[in-house]
């Protein structure tokens, strides 16, 4: 039995649709766009403008240690000067449970929240931020504990014991297919009970005006909701665009041939490898005592082991359970791929900015060579190819998007992809997905990302990015450090604009924290 299940992706689809009403008649009525927002805080036209970026953050204090809430002590060092925060997803580890949220996130940035000096009587689903967070889905926040674990087990501390992990985050719910991250953040309009209500809610909050239509209107310390899993908005001329990844990260599936059944059964071999080394490792955790801090120290090494190994396998479910592409999330890349297009015809608009979980470059030791990593880069490099394609030489050799922010990689990273040889060359990329959870090391192979074309006779092999950054989990033993991190951007004016990125670090070294941010870079 598995420990953590992940809904299909036309459920995830369709449960979020459900959750915001989508295309309901009286929003169709009146002509309501339900992708788009207008961030109203009376500067949105600034062309000079700072925010900040954060992932895979909500985690619980580990032994004694909050990294989580030492990252958010350097978000407060600037917040005034901030507009806005991203987050790349992962909100709530380990399930996305809604029990999380009180002290996995609002505590740990109680400041930014409206009655954050009373934190814990804020209910999750009642949050109000006083600076903008604009999230997206991780991976984690679609996760759900299967029911036969919870009517077994009850509680955390039973479920804990029966499998023997030390310090796990899994509580009663899970996310309910992806429920408690709605509740947090979306316009949960499924909750609103008559159909005066939901008029009365529309014509209230949807009064603001895109190019498509009526929207959102986000209101910071009044109204702080988005639209949709999916959604754009423009802030001093710059587009960004928020996507759900976990609804096109699915690998291709194997070939019938003879060499797709060879690649089956090598999945099949390293999955019972894997599963190997997970038992042997929660035999050595179950005679450590996390209240012996040395001890202490290996398990949180050791359950750092165990989060890789899970993701491990988790890919590799992926990739053999993978039969057809028709769940892909066509409908969502569809409109990205005609609001990019919108978005270089309209001339008040700079440069574009979009941001999801999952990266399609990435160096971490875990991530850099998962299906759902090729998957994602395959799938957006077709998507900037259809759009380059139709705008033709109105790009005038820019980039079809100026930088693509993720997480789901625990690290700080600023990767730059070259000549592709497709329209995602030339690409800053950062990787915001160290603000929480565990750090992890940089792969082995070194910084330059090498990619396998199929269609490519005689050299197969090729360059297509260069990893100019990489903060992660380094040292071993009373050497070790542990750098949490999450990135300050300051946009300066012109067209096209250039980014200034500061990363932030609060490094743990022994029982120390160090906080400092690295020497700015533009891009």
């Amino acid at each position: 039995m598995k420990l953590i299940s992940e809904p299909p992706i036309p459920v995830k689809i369709q449960k979020m649709k459900q959750r915001v009403r989508w295309m309901h008649p009286s929003i169709m009525q009146r002509g309501i766009d339900q992708t788009s927002m207008v961030l109203d805080d009376g500067k949105e036209d600034s062309p000079e403008f700072s925010f900040m970026v954060i992932g895979d953050t909500g985690t619980k204090s580990h032994y004694g240690q909050h990294p989580q809430r030492q990252v958010a002590e350097q978000m407060l060092a600037h917040g005034d000067g901030c507009r806005f925060v991203l987050h790349t997803g992962d909100v709530i580890y380990v399930v996305g449970s809604q029990e999380y949220y009180p002290k996995n996130f609002i505590e740990p940035y109680r400041e930014f929240i409206l009655g954050g000096d009373n934190h814990n009587s804020i209910p999750y689903d009642r949050m109000v931020f006083k600076l903008p967070f604009l999230p997206v889905l991780g991976n984690h926040d679609y996760y759900d504990v299967p029911l036969m674990y919870r009517l077994l087990t009850g509680p955390t501390f039973s479920l804990r014991h029966l499998l023997r992990y030390k310090d796990i985050e899994i509580g009663w719910h899970g996310s309910n297919q992806g429920d408690a991250y709605a509740r947090a953040f979306l316009d949960y309009m499924a909750a609103i009970a008559s159909p005066k209500e939901l008029e009365h809610h529309l014509d209230q909050h949807y009064t603001a005006k895109s190019d498509t239509g009526r929207c959102l209107r986000y209101q910071p310390g009044k109204f702080t909701r988005v639209p949709n899993r999916y959604y754009t908005f423009r802030y001093g001329g710059i587009d960004f665009f928020a996507l759900d990844s976990n609804t096109f990260n699915t690998p291709s599936p194997l070939p019938t041939t003879q060499g797709g059944e060879n690649n089956r059964r090598q999945l099949q071999q390293r999955r019972q490898e894997i599963e190997q080394e997970e038992l042997q490792i929660l035999e050595i955790c179950d005679r450590l005592n996390s209240d012996i801090p040395s001890e202490a120290e290996q398990l949180d090494e050791l359950s750092a082991k165990l989060d890789q190994i899970n993701e491990v396998k988790i890919d590799i479910e992926k990739q053999l359970s993978s039969q057809k592409t028709s769940d892909i999330d066509f409908e969502q890349l569809d409109w990205l791929r005609n609001r990019l297009i919108e978005s270089w015809h309209t001339n008040e608009v700079r440069g574009r900015i979009i941001f999801f979980h999952h990266p399609p470059y990435v160096t971490e030791a875990t991530k850099w060579h998962q299906a759902q990593t090729l998957a994602v880069r395959h799938r957006l490099r077709s998507l900037f190819e259809a759009v380059a394609k139709t705008l033709g030489s109105q790009t005038k050799e820019r980039p079809i998007v100026d930088l693509i922010l993720n997480g789901h990689a625990h690290c700080l990273e600023h990767i730059r992809t070259v000549d592709t040889g497709y329209a995602d060359s030339h690409i800053n990329c950062i990787i915001s997905g160290g603000s929480g959870h565990r750090p992890r090391r940089q792969r082995k192979e070194g910084p330059e990302l090498m990619e396998t074309f199929s269609d490519i006779a005689g050299s197969p092999n090729r360059k297509v990015a260069d990893s100019l950054l990489y903060v992660g989990r380094n040292g071993y033993g009373f050497q070790r450090r542990l750098p949490y991190s999450c990135v300050r951007i300051d946009v300066q004016s012109g067209s096209p604009p250039k980014f200034i990125v500061t990363p932030l670090i609060a490094e743990r070294f022994g029982e120390h924290w160090d906080h400092r941010q690295l020497a700015p870079f533009v891009i």
